[in-house]
């Protein structure tokens, strides 16, 4: 009967922990970025590559950094929430093209419409690295001193906009719209 009692505790374990990680979000990630300075990059503008966007262009107001691709399914189901955002004008979207192909992407903005002020070309990832990026889409939320105050795995929809990203903003602004 001994013979049965570690299976038995150790399947017991495994069992509270797989019950408590199915109920846990996972769009929820813990990022070491929050509440700390937006990376440091200089990337090509996707635009024109002899042009940088740079970390600098972060600061000064919110925003978001909008990590995508074209080969990124969930990318093109936020698209168009994207383009709401853009539209309304309370955030600039500054895009992080990882690991695309530059022709595909321009193209990809041209047919679909192009939501980010700029487009910075993170074409071997090295930026996404820094960013602590686990895969694409993921969105940023920076505040107008260049910190990092939320993350948003997944594709972004606009309850996700509406519920996480939008008070944060109105928060910061004294309540403003």
């Amino acid at each position: 009967m001994n013979r049965f009692a570690i299976p038995l505790l150790v399947f017991a374990l495994m069992f509270v922990f797989f019950w408590f990680g199915l109920g846990r979000d996972p769009t929820v990630v813990p990022s070491p970025l929050i509440g700390k300075p937006a990376p440091a990059f200089s990337l090509p503008r996707l635009d024109n590559p002899e042009l940088a966007l740079t970390d600098a262009a972060l600061r000064g107001q919110y925003s978001l950094v909008n990590v995508w691709g074209t080969w990124c399914v969930g990318c093109r189901q936020e698209h168009d929430v994207l383009l709401a955002i853009a539209a309304s004008g309370v955030v600039p979207i500054f895009g992080l093209n990882w690991k695309d192909d530059t022709l595909q992407a321009k193209d990809w903005l041209q047919q679909l419409g192009d939501p980010y002020a700029v487009t910075g070309v993170d074409a071997d990832g090295t930026v996404a690295i820094d960013w602590g990026v686990y895969g694409a889409p993921e969105t940023f939320l920076i505040g107008p001193d260049g910190t990092v105050l939320y993350k948003h795995i997944a594709p972004l929809t606009m309850e996700i906009w509406e519920t996480e990203f939008l008070p944060r903003i109105q928060d910061g602004q004294g309540g403003a719209s």
